[in-house]
């Protein structure tokens, strides 16, 4: 049986894109049909080591065989309900999501977006419930992105993200990561939450360091003010650790996490203690779609991975390869100046614009993503193998090569 996407050529799909889909996306010149593990297939028949896995969606490679059947076995079953009503599924994953993270509840709903408003509004209603109705401000920190809701934007550092949509949720003040000083100065007992990622994915693979880590805590503890920890591209396996807070010695009050959760469908999460639970009531908040049959199906599939241990060994040991031949690269090309992040979660610092490579890249057959304009972020699957990081550092030896940058 032909398929819809064979009988369409590359130049039709782009075609048909524009002339009616809105414009918001710069768009890799390749139409991707098919994919495998780490590789996808353009319309042409070319392979790509996926070094993007769908800005880290993707986080047991492509057509996983074992997610593959558990969703064409729910999808024969039952796919939505909506929230009217329970089902077998949602308990089941928020118990083993509160296993993983060590916090008491879950809401479900579909993006990682959607998770930080919620923990947005749940922090909000905290303090309401407690009769603290001044407490409404957020301390955020600069080069944050949480999202592109008007509550998650309102926490987004750069004011491209930001300027065309204002004026955005009031009371919203950002700090500098390097500053531990600063925030210690931002948070007062009007402030609500603190809102971090503990590494910044958009703002460049940055790890928060130890030290303003100890500052978040102090802070917290001296005004009692929540800590929302977003954790939507960091967690969930991706640096070799469920999570990536604890590893900073921080304890969130809330958590957002989407992305890698369902591995390809779309779900997320808003965790958070019992004392935040209990300060929010039926009807504060809601989701049509959140934690339906499906997504939770391919959620489970996919934490099931993570509890039992393997997947994270794996990154872990795959993750010390990949920071070691990375830092390699780093050494043969001048316009690389710094090497970041954990496990399969990296990014080069470069002199040159980051576009340059990505661009140089794709042809020889490698995916990668630029980020904070002079950022390559690398964030293949989890299930990413050493001989498939070794082939995409040789793609990026030769791309920076032929952007000048070789020495």
């Amino acid at each position: 049986m032909t398929t819809m996407t064979e009988t369409l050529t590359a130049e039709q799909v782009k075609q048909t894109e524009a002339k009616h889909v809105l414009q918001l996306y710069r768009r890799a010149p390749i139409v991707l049909v098919r994919g495998e593990g780490a590789r996808v297939w353009d319309s042409d028949g070319k392979s790509y080591l996926d070094f993007t896995s769908g800005v880290g969606v993707a986080a047991l490679g492509h057509a996983n065989p074992g997610l593959a059947a558990v969703i064409a076995d729910q999808a024969r079953v039952l796919v939505h309900t909506s929230n009217l009503f329970f089902h077998p599924f949602q308990g089941q994953l928020a118990e083993k999501l509160c296993r993983l993270s060590g916090l008491d509840r879950a809401f479900f709903c579909n993006s990682g977006t959607e998770a930080v408003e919620a923990c947005l509004k749940f922090a909000r209603r905290y303090w309401f419930t407690r009769g603290e109705t001044s407490r409404t401000q957020f301390v955020a920190l600069s080069r944050a992105f949480h999202g592109r809701t008007f509550g998650s934007l309102s926490i987004t550092a750069d004011p491209h993200y930001r300027e065309p949509f204002g004026p955005l949720l009031a009371g919203a003040t950002f700090v500098d990561a390097a500053d531990p000083a600063a925030l210690a100065a931002a948070v007062t007992d009007q402030t609500a939450a603190i809102v971090l990622e503990p590494i910044q994915g958009e703002g460049g693979v940055r790890p928060l360091s130890a030290a303003f880590a100890a500052a978040v805590n102090e802070a917290a503890r001296r005004t009692g003010t929540l800590v929302i920890a977003d954790e939507v591209q960091s967690g969930l396996g991706r640096t070799g650790h469920a999570f990536y807070a604890p590893v900073l010695g921080l304890e969130p009050d809330l958590v957002a996490i989407g992305k890698a959760l369902g591995a390809g469908i779309p779900i997320g999460a808003a965790l958070m203690r019992e004392r935040v639970a209990q300060t929010i009531s039926p009807g504060d908040h809601g989701s049509t779609y959140g934690g339906n049959l499906l997504a939770c199906r391919a959620a489970l599939y996919f934490v099931d991975q993570l509890l039992d241990g393997s997947l994270l060994a794996h990154v872990t040991r795959v993750g010390a390869h990949f920071e070691l031949r990375l830092r390699e690269l780093a050494a043969r090309h001048p316009i690389v100046t710094e090497v970041r992040g954990q496990g399969v979660m990296r990014g080069l610092e470069l002199t040159v614009p980051a576009s340059n490579v990505v661009d140089a890249a794709r042809p020889l057959g490698l995916l990668a993503n630029a980020t904070a304009k002079t950022v390559l972020r690398l964030l293949p699957p989890l299930t990413v193998t050493e001989s498939e990081i070794d082939e995409a550092i040789g793609v990026i030896d030769t791309a920076m090569a032929s952007a000048g940058g070789r020495s």
